[in-house]
C-alpha cells in the first residue's frame, strides 16, 4: 500500500529549507521557546490572508492558514499539553482575535471525551458573546456540542441564549444542539430534547435575521432526514423559509 502524504503544515515544518522551518528557527535562535502562536503565524501566506478577510467580511487580523494545517498543529498541541494546559492555551489563543487562532481554539476542545469538562463548557460559553461570523461561530459550536452531548443537562443554560439580543447567540443555541436532529433510533430522552429545541425553533421563527432562519432550516432539515413524520412542536407553526428574506437576485450571505 502505498503510504499517504503529509498534511500541508507537517510537510512544511518537516522540510528543514522552508519558509515555516526557517522562520521557527528564526525565533528560537532569538533565545525564546517557539510558541503555538509562532507555529500558527509561521504557516501566513499573506496572498490568503486577504482573500480570507474579503469573504469572512469581519475586520480582523487573518493569517490565510488553511483548516487542514490548523488541525495538524492542534492534533499535536492535543497529545503535547495536559487538559488544564490546553485549555489554557484554548483561551490564550481565542483572546488574539486572530481567525486562525480562534479556529485552533475551537479545535483544541473539540473533543468527545474531556473529562472533567466543566472547565471546557464554561470557556466555550465565553466565547458565544465574541461570535459575529458564521465560520468562528461553528466552529466553536462545533465544539459546544461535545460537551452538550456529554452532559444534557446544559441545555438549561443553552436556552437562556434563545431570547438573547445578541443574533449569533441566539443562532448557537440551534447549531449546538445539532447533534440530536441525527439519532435513527432515538431514546425517550432525546426525544423529549428533540421538542425542546423544536420549540425553540417555533420561538425564533418570527425572527426576521437571515441567519437564525437559515439556523431553523438547517434544524429542520437535517431532523426530517432521521425522523417522520415531523414532530408535532414545530410543524404546523408559522415559519418563512430564508429565501423568503433575500431580495430577489441577492445571494446568501458568506
Amino acid at each position: 500500500m502505498k503510504p499517504s502524504s503529509p498534511r500541508p503544515a507537517e510537510s512544511a515544518i518537516d522540510d528543514q529549507h522552508s519558509p515555516t522551518a526557517r522562520g521557527l528557527r528564526s525565533i528560537a535562535r532569538k533565545g525564546r521557546p517557539v510558541t503555538p502562536l509562532d507555529q500558527l503565524q509561521a504557516l501566513a501566506n499573506p496572498a490568503k490572508a486577504v482573500e480570507m478577510q474579503a469573504y469572512h467580511k469581519v475586520p480582523r487580523a487573518y493569517l490565510g492558514v488553511t483548516v487542514p494545517e490548523i488541525e495538524t498543529l492542534t492534533d499535536q498541541w492535543r497529545a503535547d499539553h495536559t487538559l488544564d494546559d490546553r485549555l489554557a492555551l484554548a483561551a490564550s489563543l481565542w483572546a488574539t482575535n486572530i481567525h486562525e487562532a480562534r479556529v485552533a481554539a475551537a479545535k483544541l476542545l473539540t473533543q468527545a471525551r474531556i473529562r472533567p469538562d466543566d472547565a471546557a463548557w464554561a470557556l466555550i460559553q465565553s466565547w458565544v458573546p465574541d461570535f459575529d461570523a458564521w465560520a468562528l461561530a461553528d466552529h466553536a459550536s462545533i465544539a459546544g456540542q461535545k460537551r452538550l452531548v456529554a452532559d444534557p443537562t446544559r441545555l438549561a443554560t443553552v436556552e437562556n441564549w434563545v431570547t438573547s439580543p445578541h443574533l449569533w447567540t441566539r443562532r448557537a443555541a440551534l447549531v449546538m444542539t445539532l447533534p440530536w436532529t441525527k439519532q435513527n433510533h432515538p431514546k425517550p430522552a432525546e426525544l423529549a430534547i428533540r421538542d425542546r429545541v423544536l420549540g425553540w425553533c417555533a420561538t425564533l421563527s418570527p425572527d426576521p435575521d437571515w441567519f437564525i432562519q437559515k439556523a431553523i432550516a438547517w434544524w429542520v432539515r437535517d431532523l426530517s432526514k432521521h425522523d417522520a413524520p415531523p414532530r408535532p412542536r414545530f410543524s404546523g407553526r408559522a415559519w418563512r423559509h430564508p429565501q423568503a428574506f433575500r431580495p430577489q437576485g441577492s445571494r446568501p450571505p458568506s
